[in-house]
Order: C-alpha cells, then sequence, then structure tokens
C-alpha cells in the first residue's frame, strides 16, 4: 500500500506540474502585456488574471481555495496581509485570493528563471536579501504600492517553515513596513499546503482542499518603530493560536 501510495504521489506531482506549465503558457502572454503599464493598473488587472489562471487551475487539479474572512477586507481601505509559509504551493494561493489588488515581496533570484520569471516579476517587489541597497530600496517600494492603494501580500516567516513548529519566528520588515505606512495588518492562515506539497519528499504530492482564513485586522496607528517587536510578537502569537486550534476544524 505504501509503494501504491509514494508511486501515485509521483505520478500526481508529473501531472501537475504539466498542467501548470501549459496552463502557464496560456496566461503568459496577456501577463506579458500587462507588465509593461504602469501601476496600480498593471496589479490589478494582474489580480484578475492571476485569480482566474488559479481560480481554474487549483480545482482541476484537486487543490480548490476555501477562503473564509473575507468580510474583514473594508473597502476602501488597504492592508498589509501576513501570511505562514509552509510549502511552494502558498505562492499561487496567497496572492490571487487575497481580496483586491496586491503586491508580494520575492526573491530577485526567481525572475531569472525563463518564461516563469516574467510572471513572477510582474506580480511582485523583488528583493536581493544579500545586499542592503536592494532591501532599503523594497521598503521604499512597498510603501510606494500602500500608497497607491494596494494590498501587500508579505511572509514574515521569511522561508518555508520545515520545523514540527506551527509557525517559525518571525522578521521585522512586514512590520516596520506596517508601522511606518500606519496601514492595519490582516493574518492570513493557509491550511493544508505542506501536505499537499511536503518538503521532506522530493517530487511527490497529493490533492487536498485548501483553506485560507482571514483573521480580524491589527491596527498601527499611533505606533512608533520602538513598536515593532511587540507588534511583531502579539501578531505571532495570534496566527500560532489560531493555526494550531484550526488544524483539525478549519
Amino acid at each position: 500500500m505504501k509503494y501504491i501510495k509514494t508511486v501515485l504521489g509521483h505520478l500526481y506531482f508529473f501531472v501537475g506540474m504539466l498542467l501548470f506549465v501549459i496552463s502557464m503558457l496560456i496566461v503568459f502572454i496577456p501577463i506579458w502585456l500587462v507588465s509593461f503599464l504602469n501601476e496600480p493598473l498593471r496589479s490589478k488587472l494582474l489580480h484578475t488574471i492571476f485569480k482566474v489562471w488559479m481560480g481554474v487551475f487549483m480545482p482541476i487539479v484537486g487543490c480548490p481555495i476555501i477562503r473564509r474572512g473575507k468580510e474583514h477586507f473594508k473597502k476602501g481601505e488597504n492592508y498589509i496581509v501576513v501570511i505562514n509559509h509552509n510549502s511552494l504551493v502558498d505562492i499561487p494561493v496567497s496572492s490571487p485570493w487575497i481580496p483586491g489588488p496586491n503586491k508580494t515581496l520575492a526573491k530577485a533570484e526567481m525572475a531569472k528563471i525563463p518564461i516563469f520569471g516574467v510572471i513572477y516579476k510582474a506580480g511582485s517587489v523583488l528583493v536581493n536579501r544579500k545586499h542592503e541597497g536592494s532591501r532599503r530600496e523594497s521598503f521604499t517600494k512597498m510603501q510606494e504600492m500602500l500608497d497607491m492603494g494596494l494590498h501587500l501580500c508579505l511572509y514574515p516567516e521569511g522561508t518555508r517553515n520545515k520545523t514540527n513548529m506551527p509557525l517559525q519566528q518571525f522578521f521585522d520588515g512586514a512590520f516596520i513596513t506596517a508601522i511606518k505606512s500606519q496601514r492595519p495588518i490582516i493574518p492570513g492562515l493557509i491550511f493544508n499546503t505542506g501536505k499537499i506539497l511536503p518538503h521532506d519528499k522530493k517530487l511527490w504530492a497529493r490533492p487536498m482542499p485548501i483553506y485560507f482564513h482571514f483573521l480580524e485586522p491589527i491596527p498601527t496607528v499611533g505606533m512608533s518603530i520602538n513598536d515593532v517587536g511587540s507588534l511583531k510578537q502579539r501578531v505571532h502569537k495570534i496566527m500560532e493560536d489560531y493555526y494550531v486550534s484550526h488544524l483539525n476544524n478549519k
């Protein structure tokens, strides 16, 4: 039985990747054309394309997205959405399913991948984390996106969680940005992506529903840079407590 499960998981992975590449080639031209437009129109059109793309692809591969808490996004307001990060599957789930156009902070090296890199770059603020100048520039660009009325989609853990802990420790960046911009933070919790594409298995995956829960906004008005640590700890606790309590009750 274990052998059959392993073989089926590998087969599912390769079929899923094939379908992803085919669907990516279909949407590449419209995304490439939209990438030449100025912000915020670019992000508004890209969000629609990404949502249609993933709205078709994810159910086809047996991973429908089920969202809760969309009502926390108020019309006319934009937010910094901080999301847990368990798997590469989080990327096609998070940005398209945030209610409204958004930008995500992304590793610059990923933009070098042929074809995919063009799509990746179009919807992201790129940063080279090894260079201080690039990190400073990314803060400026994120502030510009917020001033244009876009949401930010950020992963405060910095990288995929490969530990046994519900969440890794958070970095300061998302919370510095929130306080400097005085924008509220909306915690977002994604469930099951780590089970769909586990980090400890190579070229193996399985289909499961994905749950994406948005929690109540956390205001930052009146906070100063001295409050970064306490804000970070508060958000981490809220997200960790929610994640643990909803793992088996989504």
